[in-house]
């Protein structure tokens, strides 16, 4: 016998010694740890979705729990100069963005607001000098047209969009204003976003923020773009509306949001130590007692990242940040003073623990680890409940959030899993802040599909879209538009190769799994056999 021969045998021996006093007992250790996320994440989302359900049984609109008046009709103000209009400054912060800068710039000035009543304040980190004049020479024709629109740079791009806000807020002319709102390159906000969002801010002295929904103009431009859509319904839809209807907590989005500028000044203002200031500031306000709104009906166009790179990158910032956001505050929302017990738990347990932590490690320490070793270890098992109905229960109440994309629920679950890995890996990088911790990627825009939607621009299709077959309602085809450019068709086509290859990589895991499930049966009726044979010599 060779030892090349002789290797696969002395592989099963070493197995054989080795798994019951070492393999077992860590893996049923790690089926506990597994059963018990799972149980966390499907309570948080069973309570979720009961409060979203009273809210809608009992119409519980933000009108009917706050003070609230609209406000008056702009030409009935004319006579005292907009004076009951609050002064309002509105920032909206820039890095390179060649292609979206004249559309939230446009979107900005056309606010239906006494144009003396507010301050457009552009603040333009690039670092390309073309771009640069490009942006302040549009900052400069529509001041030209009566808007007090200020194009303000840094000689040093210090704390990436946090230091912009920041410095943004320490300009003199800032004081004359109450409330400022957000928006980040690639949104268009309506004409009446202010005239929704202000007299929530006029009349609750203690509301700091109102939040208003994204909706994705590109949704339909190919199949990642139609999987981030249906996680961000529900994140809007569900935890958003859920955390403002309960009163507990819900995160800032970044963008999109009116702030009380006292609010931002008493929670101690901007901050750069993580890569979600956004989420710092939303928690540090909460802990000082102020209070958030989210407006469904109140929605802000936006554009949705269309490549895999650009979509990775984001999600590794999204991923990575809460965490190490919560390594740095656990101990000061523990200690806090201004704020109920029950409101420290809920921002603890179900904002952090479960939806930035759990949520994210879910898929790949029980799905793509745990559950596949107990294939090969047939001594330990997961319960049916934990591995069928849990999984669907999550993912049903995860899909109902979209119903036009619920017959992609199969292609949305693969990809979740595809993009499990990365996210636990960022997740992991914040909680242990390393090198990558803080890094900050812009999230590549395109500006294509947003300027479809404008009507001074033409109507081009994109190069891609999911459409629905006239003849056939249940068949869905991706298609080129004829008016793509080669580059264009390209770039998809490459997209499309990066999809397919993860799903494939995905299908071949499962398809592994099959077949450890298959060799688990195998052994299962090996076993058993060799006891009865056994039971049945010694009778």
């Amino acid at each position: 016998m060779t030892f090349s021969s002789a290797i696969p045998d002395l592989v099963t021996e070493i197995w054989q010694q080795v798994k019951i006093p070492v393999i077992v007992p860590l893996l049923r250790v790690a089926v506990v740890v597994g059963l018990t996320m799972s149980v966390m994440l499907v309570i948080d989302r069973l309570y979720m979705s009961f409060i979203i359900f009273m809210v809608k049984l009992f119409g519980k609109k933000p009108e009917k729990r706050y003070n609230w008046e609209p406000m008056q009709q702009m030409h009935e103000d004319l006579e005292f100069g907009g004076s009951v209009f609050p002064m309002v400054l509105i920032q909206i912060p820039m890095y390179n963005e060649k292609e979206v800068y004249k559309l939230s710039i446009g979107a900005a000035c056309g606010l239906s607001w006494p144009s003396d009543r507010f301050i457009i304040q552009v603040l333009d980190d690039s670092t390309d000098p073309t771009i640069m004049e490009m942006v302040e020479r549009e900052c400069k024709r529509w001041e030209s047209k009566g808007l007090n629109v200020r194009y303000e740079t840094r000689i040093e791009r210090k704390g990436y969009k946090a230091g912009a806000l920041k410095a943004g807020l320490k300009l003199s002319y800032v004081k004359q204003c109450e409330f400022v709102a957000i928006f980040d390159a690639d949104f268009q906000p309506e004409p009446d976003f202010l005239l929704k969002a202000i007299p929530f801010l006029l009349h609750n002295p203690k509301i700091a923020l109102v939040q208003a929904r994204w909706t994705f103009v590109n949704s339909d431009e190919c199949l990642l773009t139609r999987m981030q859509e249906m996680s961000l319904n529900y994140h809007f839809d569900v935890e958003q509306e859920g955390g403002s209807a309960s009163s507990a907590f819900f995160g800032f989005n970044g963008t999109a949001g009116v702030w009380r500028i006292a609010a931002i000044d008493d929670a101690g203002g901007w901050k750069d130590r993580t890569t979600v200031e956004d989420m710092d500031l939303a928690v540090r306000a909460t802990l000082r007692g102020w209070k958030f709104l989210f407006l469904s009906d109140l929605k802000v166009k936006s554009e949705l990242p269309s490549t895999l790179k650009a979509f990775r990158y984001q999600q590794h910032r999204w991923s990575c940040g809460p965490t190490n956001l919560f390594r740095k505050m656990v101990m000061d929302i523990i200690r806090n003073k201004n704020v109920s017990s029950l409101k420290k738990f809920y921002v603890i347990y179900n904002f952090f623990l479960v939806r930035k932590i759990v949520c994210h490690a879910i898929n790949f320490m029980v799905y793509c680890m745990i559950l596949p070793a107990t294939t090969l270890v047939p001594e330990v098992e997961m319960p049916k409940w934990a591995t069928v109905y849990i999984p669907l229960t999550v993912t049903f109440l995860n899909a109902i959030a979209t119903p036009r994309s619920f017959y992609l629920v199969i292609f949305w679950v693969l990809f979740e899993n595809v993009m499990s890995l990365h996210r636990t890996k960022a997740l992991f990088i914040g909680l242990w802040e390393t090198k990558r911790a803080n890094e900050w990627v812009v999230t590549e825009k395109l500006g294509q599909m947003l300027k479809n939607t404008n009507g001074s621009r033409a109507n081009r299709k994109p190069s891609i879209r999911i459409t629905e077959s006239s003849s056939d309602p249940f068949s869905r085809t991706l298609r080129f538009s004829d008016h793509a450019s080669s580059s264009e068709r390209i770039k998809h086509e490459n997209f499309q190769k990066e999809i397919m290859l993860a799903f494939s990589r995905n299908y071949v895991n499962f398809s592994v799994g099959l077949m450890m499930l298959k060799y688990r049966r195998s052994v299962l009726k090996y076993s058993r056999g060799s006891k009865a044979i056994k039971m049945h010599g010694r009778s």
